[in-house]
């Protein structure tokens, strides 16, 4: 384990039973609470944002904002928000996509992202990767090439990696943890 992945796991508390019982909910407050962790976790995603040549960044709502808006500013690129239907005014895309128990849809501003843009979707967590997957459909159908997915934590039990693997289409898939 790396000095930066044993800072950012130590700042990740564990919640058991939230939000129903037998869930071990991994809250992140305590670590964007700490000035050195979430500095030590934007520089980790900038990095890979300005490795992977990304023109932009796409934040899931709504961890993805907290953590996207701080990586964008600090590799010097634009961000853009993927929010839950509804959210946003104007003209947007709209991708729908299945949950364990139903659907869900997620939007973009239809002028926030052309041909051209390199994006790096930054979340939280991956679980089981489909609000992951309906922005990597999204990103595309705006004309935009998607050159990776980077995460704080990836819960591996939930099989989210290969979900997304055909979405990714050869895209990298970088998680700084791995639970």
């Amino acid at each position: 384990m790396t000095d930066i992945q044993a800072l950012l796991l130590s700042r990740i508390r564990d919640v058991p039973d939230h939000p129903e019982p037998g869930v071990m909910f991994k809250d992140i407050t305590p670590l964007l609470a700490d000035p050195a962790a979430f500095g030590a976790l934007t520089e980790a995603l900038a990095e890979l944002t300005v490795r992977h040549g990304a023109t932009k960044i796409v934040g899931l709502e709504a961890r993805g904002f907290i953590l996207g808006a701080p990586v964008a500013v600090r590799a010097g690129v634009g961000f853009v928000p993927v929010r839950k239907a509804g959210k946003l005014p104007g003209a947007t895309l709209r991708q729908a996509y299945d949950l364990e128990y139903g659907s869900a849809e997620i939007e973009v501003h239809a002028e926030d992202l052309s041909a051209g843009d390199r994006v790096m979707v930054v979340d939280d967590v991956l679980a089981t990767g489909g609000t992951a997957e309906a922005s990597l459909r999204l990103i595309r159908r705006a004309g935009a090439e998607v050159v990776g997915v980077s995460v704080l934590m990836e819960l591996g039990f939930l099989g989210g990696r290969a979900r997304l693997a055909p979405a990714l289409a050869g895209a990298p898939l970088e998680a700084l943890l791995r639970m």
